[in-house]
């Protein structure tokens, strides 16, 4: 489901400050939990990240991108990793601008809600939210999709020193990643890396010029496949805080969403990241009530869809009817039997009970856990079509086929919930 678009706002704060003057520092607008008079807060942090949107959170502001000047070649030397490897730069005579040291990880956050506004959060709209029942944390993002490569890409501008703490532990902890992002370069998902084509250390194109891809960098944000840094974003007109990370480990992630969208303006766009589940979705197949799961009859259309598509080419990104990816061929052919299923894989890994593979019948999905900048992300899923092979969308070059079922990197199968996939967010 697509929002309306959004379009930026320009800030009216001095430097330093957020939407009407909102400091940097913003501890005192989350109400702590362990006491009460007086009230003691939890640090809230600004700047951040995903995504996404989204499943139903699709970030639609569409500004120019461009690399700003000399942002490409004030790179410290770290050492080199999986998520962020170094090459030697050529020689210039350009002036190299001084590039601020990202800092320490320090508390990781974990979270649990990604809010997309139509215009700038304001200091009263954060301390609503900031004083829920079981809220932790809070991050400020600026969020659009640009053109990186050809591909519409969700992509948040942020400060790599705080916002990291907001991302996998392995990709948080990776100091040259951030030193990276915090000189210039853009950081894409493993999976619009590895699967979309972008390699590391490669120029993609951009609306207004050229952006180095400087590492690999998973956000478990949905379909947020794309970071940068603030002051990247503003050389290519993202909108200021129009999105908000929100940590809330303790609460039921439903709720608390439906909390949040009282709280804000008409039109603010809620997506889950990291649900916390009622303990009800958490039981096996086996204690689901009856009329729970497809019929018969939408099982062989979701699979006479699926092969119907038998050869049409993986395109990152693409939803049909004549290119897919791995989760936008199972949302259309999904569809097709009457099943509306949220977009992205990791929601998709939430639409029912895990059964065992031993166990899998046709309809069913299976995921896949291959990412290594976020071990516990869901990066791959296909239909089970019966007899240990199964229909899928592999990667860029290949093709929708069927082929036989792997279990390297398994991270489940489940059994498709018309009810419950509806309501994942």
């Amino acid at each position: 489901m697509h929002p309306p678009p959004l379009h930026g706002h320009p800030m009216y704060g001095h430097p330093g400050q957020g939407p009407g003057g909102i400091r940097q520092d913003l501890t005192f607008l989350v109400k702590s939990r362990k006491r009460r008079d007086p009230v003691k807060l939890v640090p809230f942090i600004v700047v951040a990240l995903v995504a996404v949107l989204t499943a139903d959170v699709l970030l639609l502001a569409q500004p120019p991108q461009g690399e700003p000047d000399g942002a490409a070649a004030a790179h410290p030397t770290p050492r080199q990793t999986l998520l962020a490897e170094r090459r030697p730069r050529k020689q210039t005579t350009t002036p190299v601008r001084t590039v601020k040291p990202v800092a320490p990880l320090r508390k990781l956050h974990k979270p649990n809600l990604f809010v997309l506004t139509r215009k700038p959060f304001t200091e009263a709209q954060l301390r609503k939210v900031g004083r829920l029942r079981g809220v932790r944390a809070l991050e400020l993002a600026d969020a659009a999709s640009i053109t990186l490569d050809g591909k519409r890409v969700q992509t948040l501008a942020v400060d790599p020193s705080t916002f990291r703490a907001y991302t996998p532990k392995v990709t948080a902890s990776s100091d040259p990643l951030w030193q990276n992002v915090a000189a210039g370069d853009v950081a894409v998902s493993f999976v619009l890396g590895n699967d979309g084509g972008l390699s590391l250390h490669r120029q993609v194109r951009g609306p207004a010029g050229t952006m180095r891809i400087g590492a690999y960098a998973t956000t478990g944000f949905g379909a947020v496949d794309a970071v940068v840094s603030k002051e990247v974003g503003r050389t290519l007109g993202l909108p200021r805080d129009n999105a908000l990370i929100v940590s809330a480990p303790a609460a039921d992630t439903a709720a608390l969403r439906s909390r949040i969208l009282k709280v804000l303006p008409k039109g603010t766009q809620v997506a889950s990241v990291n649900p916390v589940l009622p303990q009800p979705q958490q039981q096996t197949a086996r204690n689901w009530p009856a009329g729970s799961f497809m019929t018969v009859e939408q099982v062989h259309v979701a699979l006479r869809a699926a092969a119907s598509k038998l050869g049409r080419p993986y395109v990152w990104g693409a939803e049909g009817p004549n290119t897919f990816d791995c989760s936008g061929l199972v949302q259309w052919a999904f569809a097709q039997a009457g099943v509306r299923m949220p977009r992205v894989t990791h929601q998709q890994w939430v639409t029912g009970p895990q059964v065992p593979l031993s166990q899998a019948q046709p309809g069913d999905l299976i995921f896949w856990r291959s990412d290594p900048t976020n071990p516990d992300y869901i990066s791959h899923v296909a239909i089970y079509w019966g007899n240990g092979q199964m229909i899928q969308a592999p990667r860029t070059g290949d093709v929708v086929k069927i082929s036989k079922v792997y279990t390297k990197n398994l991270a489940g199968v489940v059994r498709v919930s018309p009810i419950a996939a509806s309501r994942v967010r």
